[in-house]
């Protein structure tokens, strides 16, 4: 039996030894071709030229210096301090509502996820959340949904000075 596995081999490498050397015999490589050269010369100078500059200046007239002109200083666009405490106020507010529905989810726990969602929460009239939106992804869908489930799940936001504010959900393992 092993003479027959070893004639069997012996003859398809024989076969196909001689089916790659009919092909490569029909192949042919392409002639060589001559290496490209190149040579640089410069023009031969006339008398016309030799007082002729390289560069030229082709303004007709030097113009007049010109002043620098420094922007105005930015006017204060920044909120006031009251308005950046208010709003800061306003998140940790809904942070410490956001954190009595907010659950890490086992999955995410199990595969060591961590990250951070920024929702943007549209509130309504009445005080309720009317839309939740990912403003910045985490990078895991797991996170996103827990965040966004948690964030419906706050009901009325009474302290909400502002239709539309960010908000940050932060995931972190310890």
């Amino acid at each position: 039996m092993p003479s027959r596995l070893l004639l069997a081999v012996a003859l398809s490498l024989a076969l196909h030894a001689g089916v790659l050397l009919w092909d490569a015999r029909k192949l042919s490589l392409p002639p060589a071709q001559p290496p490209l050269e190149a040579t640089f010369s410069l023009p031969a100078k006339s008398a016309a030229h030799d007082d002729e500059p390289l560069l030229k200046n082709t303004l007709i007239h030097d113009p007049a210096p010109v002043k620098a002109v420094h922007p105005p200083p930015p006017a204060a666009h920044a909120a006031p301090p009251a308005a950046k405490t208010m709003a800061r106020r306003q998140i940790e507010a809904a942070q410490r509502k956001l954190s009595q529905h907010l659950y890490y989810p086992p999955a995410a726990v199990a595969r060591g996820l961590e990250g951070e969602v920024r929702l943007l929460l549209t509130i309504a009239d009445d005080g309720g959340i009317s839309d939740v939106v990912i403003a910045a992804s985490s990078g895991h869908p797991l996170l996103d949904q827990a965040a966004v489930k948690a964030a419906y799940a706050m009901g009325r936001v009474n302290w909400a000075n502002s239709r539309e504010f960010i908000l940050p959900v932060i995931f972190r393992l310890e």
